[in-house]
């Protein structure tokens, strides 16, 4: 009998530059909407492509599950290049979206456009889901409508430098503008796991972009042009520019952090504890291993931080790929063997990359952790008040240990100000001791904040309750602790006011339970990622096959 392996330590794994090397996995959300599309036989159409040679029109695109239909309606514009931006105060955009609930009539069409395009300057009803627009990389759009257009294939190089045709700059949902609150379709078994309605109007959104570009060198060239080889086709995915307006969820949302980060953790944990695999197992996990290797290669930035990480991940592939050639994987615990060989052979980004890849041969093992990946906050939200405050200082030692060590007197530590901006309604990041923002300072900054609550409880001894009708500033403090003190990953376990703390990091760990790959910060605070890239077509989806996160092996090399 082999002991099973616990989850990791929220103390390792809640750290920042952890949670900033964090890979997609079998458990993200891009994967677990394809997957239930797939083995529930959705149906797909297209009901409307009216867009003319300019590309200016709208078209809906219809999918239809076991119980419910979901309608992307898309405008495309004819946007001039000096107002295209990826910024959150751009004002026009090459193509916008919502996805309606439902199958919009021609009266929601006329309405829609005539806030669509607005975006945040119209309104929508809670008859839609999402709002959303992008911009299309212009280099690689032209060149793709022009070869098309002569009877060619686009250049695979300058694709897979890209990888996309159109770059999201927001897909809103829950409420936001008007649009439908997610109380009203979570208890839908296709909305119930976290962002399935947003990840559903991305994916449609990809199609109608593939789509759009073939319809336009059509027009440009009816005699002579083609539409694009399948296989080059699915090398496209869909851009994304995301920036610090996500990075606070991961901190206001601690009960749904836990469970995200609890079911990968319990994943791994599962994987790691079987006694021995199959050597079909092993052949397909070398071959995953090889496939990231080619993944890590096509991925390129131009921020220093990441630079510096990609050089490491690609040694990491190098040596895990050594190791791997002599490695036993199939007796005596295989993979907590290679996990703890990796743990001081690797470097951060190359350790997640095998936590990632070791889930995946292992589907009937972890993809039932889906379904816990969702939670009702209002559970976790009352304080007990019938707590004693000596039972709290206890959890702040355990939980916010590390935030006791820290010279709070210091600017470093507490340097940062996370505020609203009046303008955009949207979280924003400035120096404490450079702008006078301090009085508008949000609740952000948890681990400062447990530090000083552990202060004000010292010597008190009486309830909860009690010390928070005379303290109530400590109220949001006090609801955290005792929340992760029930949910280990609820917290991260790091300075977030830091003067060297990277709100990158926050990005990447959300958006790699998205399904997201390929990170290119253009900063600290903001990235640009591929969704959708490799995966199968909606007309595709009837193959059932879940393995399409990773570039394919050339023929020779399989």
């Amino acid at each position: 009998m082999v002991d099973a392996i616990s989850p990791r330590d929220p103390n390792e794994v809640m750290k920042l530059d952890r949670l900033g090397s964090a890979h997609q996995c079998r458990l993200s959300f891009m994967r677990q909407l394809l997957r239930r599309m797939s083995r529930e036989n959705w149906a797909f159409e297209t009901p409307v492509f009216d867009i003319d040679a300019k590309g200016v029109g709208h078209a809906v695109y219809t999918a239809r599950g076991p119980e419910h239909s979901y309608s992307l309606v898309a405008f495309a514009h004819d946007l001039p290049p000096e107002k295209r931006s990826d910024r959150v105060i751009a004002t026009a955009w090459d193509a916008t979206f919502t996805l309606f609930d439902g199958v919009p009539d021609a009266d929601d069409i006329a309405r829609l456009s005539k806030n669509v395009p607005l975006q945040e300057a119209g309104r929508v009803s809670d008859r839609e889901l999402s709002l959303s627009r992008a911009n299309r990389s212009v280099r690689l759009w032209d060149h793709v409508v022009d070869t098309l257009a002569s009877g060619q294939q686009p250049d695979a190089a300058k694709v897979g430098d890209v990888g996309y045709l159109m770059r999201t700059t927001a897909v809103y949902g829950s409420g936001k503008f008007g649009a439908a609150d997610r109380e009203q379709t979570r208890h839908r078994p296709e909305c119930a796991g976290p962002f399935q309605v947003e990840m559903l109007s991305v994916y449609l959104t990809r199609s109608f972009v593939m789509d759009l570009v073939e319809h336009m060198a059509r027009m440009k060239a009816p005699d002579t042009a083609v539409p694009i080889d399948p296989d080059l086709r699915r090398r496209f995915g869909i851009g994304n520019s995301t920036g610090l307006g996500m990075a606070p969820f991961l901190v206001t949302h601690p009960a749904l952090l836990n469970a995200w980060v609890g079911a990968r953790e319990e994943a791994l944990s599962r994987v790691r504890s079987l006694p021995k695999a199959t050597a079909d197992e092993a052949a397909a996990f070398r071959l995953l291993v090889a496939r990231a290797s080619l993944h890590a290669n096509a991925w390129t930035s131009e921020h220093p931080l990441q630079i510096n990480k990609l050089q490491a991940l690609r040694a990491d592939m190098i040596a895990l790929q050594a190791h791997l050639a002599k490695a036993d994987l199939i007796s005596q615990q295989p993979w907590d063997r290679l996990w703890e060989w990796a743990k001081t052979a690797l470097s951060l980004e190359g350790q997640e990359q095998l936590a990632a890849l070791l889930l995946e041969p292992y589907g009937d093992l972890v993809d039932g952790l889906t379904e816990c990946m969702a939670t009702d906050e209002h559970v976790t939200f009352p304080i007990d008040g019938t707590m004693r405050t000596s039972v709290l200082r206890e959890i702040l030692e355990g939980v916010y240990g590390w935030t006791l060590t820290i010279d709070w007197d210091a600017p470093e530590s507490h340097a940062r100000v996370w505020y609203v901006s009046e303008a955009k309604l949207e979280p924003r990041l400035g120096e404490r001791y450079e702008e006078p923002i301090e009085p508008y300072e949000q609740p952000l900054g948890p681990g400062r904040d447990a530090a000083r609550l552990y202060v004000a409880l010292k010597e008190v001894d009486t309830s909860v309750a009690a010390f928070l009708l005379a303290h109530p500033e400590h109220r949001h403090i006090a609801r955290r602790a005792q929340i992760a003190a029930r949910l280990p990953y609820a917290e991260i376990r790091d300075n977030t006011l830091s003067a060297t703390m990277l709100p990158i990091d926050m990005l990447r760990l959300k958006l790699s339970f998205f399904g997201a790959c390929h990170f290119d910060p253009r900063s600290d605070r903001w990235l640009r990622i591929n969704m959708f890239q490799h995966a199968p077509f909606p007309h595709e989806l009837a193959q059932g096959s879940d393995d399409w996160t990773l570039p394919p092996l050339p023929i020779a090399a399989q």
